[in-house]
């Protein structure tokens, strides 16, 4: 069970002139950390906070079964930001926004291979290594279970981070992959498809040749794959997103960003569960 950074949405400080509201924090702290109704969730009063002037200190107890763990919160005296004591190199955040903020504006989506409504509740963006085993096995789940169970409510951005020390041809691919969608964006998703299908054949010394062979099956004119392909002219894009992944501390693949929220590749059934609270979430605060 992971705790960790809490948001209170709406809360009002200790110092102001409106009651701490218990029950908002204890909500906003089970939506952050994705709490089980059963985890017990146990608020103190605020109180003054030794050595941090201007904050107030309050402590939360967690249990679940036989077990327990206090965790501390730092709440500013103007009611905006909340510093979870515990996790020091988490940072603050200010209460009246979203809890993954930070992540959602480090997140560029635009000119990124994407599918779903525009509009959908739930975005999720993938950085990911095509030639990544994990990511091959989450990939039916991002393409085909998921959408299917939730029709219109996801949308899911493909994120470049080849993880060039342990795959051989993974920056290879990824600049392939991106010249296909520099061409052909909806082709993009095909080939996408056909790199985890193909994963155990594919070698650097063979790539742009299965490539090139793919393309002029998939509606791809092979020779300006090829150009673009021998001139690396698309692996400026790549370099783009593997900063942003940087900036957003990804280490592995794949890596989720569900509206913000961060996690490592998860089974279907578990990202069906977090795509639930989302729309919970979405739906309490309309």
């Amino acid at each position: 069970m992971r705790f960790g950074i809490l948001l209170v949405l709406g809360l009002t400080a200790c110092a102001q002139s409106k009651p701490f509201d218990k029950a908002a924090f204890e909500s906003t702290l089970r939506y952050y950390d994705l709490l089980l109704p059963a985890v017990g969730v146990s608020v103190s009063d605020p109180k003054p906070a030794k050595g941090l002037p201007g904050f107030s200190e309050v402590d939360v107890r967690l249990t679940y079964n036989a077990d327990s763990k206090d965790e501390v919160y730092y709440l500013s005296a103007d009611g905006q930001t909340v510093i979870p004591g515990t996790t020091g190199s988490v940072p603050a955040f200010n209460l009246k926004g979203n809890p993954f903020q930070l992540n959602l504006d480090k997140l560029v989506t635009s000119g990124a291979p994407a599918f779903g409504a525009a509009n959908a509740p739930v975005t999720i963006v993938e950085f990911g290594d095509l030639e990544c085993p994990s990511c091959r096995a989450e990939a039916p789940v991002l393409r085909q279970l998921l959408p299917n169970a939730e029709p219109g409510k996801v949308r899911v951005v493909f994120k470049d981070y080849p993880l060039e020390s342990i795959h051989p041809w993974a920056r290879a691919a990824a600049d392939a992959a991106r010249c296909v969608y520099r061409q052909n964006p909806e082709a993009f998703w095909r080939v996408y498809d056909w790199f985890y299908d193909n994963q155990d054949e594919i070698t650097p010394d063979n790539l742009n040749d299965k490539m090139v062979a793919w393309a002029g099956k998939n509606g791809v004119d092979s020779v300006q794959l090829g150009r673009c392909i021998s001139t690396k002219a698309s692996d400026a894009d790549v370099a783009k997103n593997i900063a942003e992944g940087h900036t957003l501390n990804v280490t592995g693949t794949p890596t989720l960003f569900i509206n913000g929220r961060k996690i490592s590749g998860v089974d279907f059934q578990v990202l069906q569960q977090i795509v639930q609270v989302e729309l919970d979430h979405a739906a309490k605060a309309h």
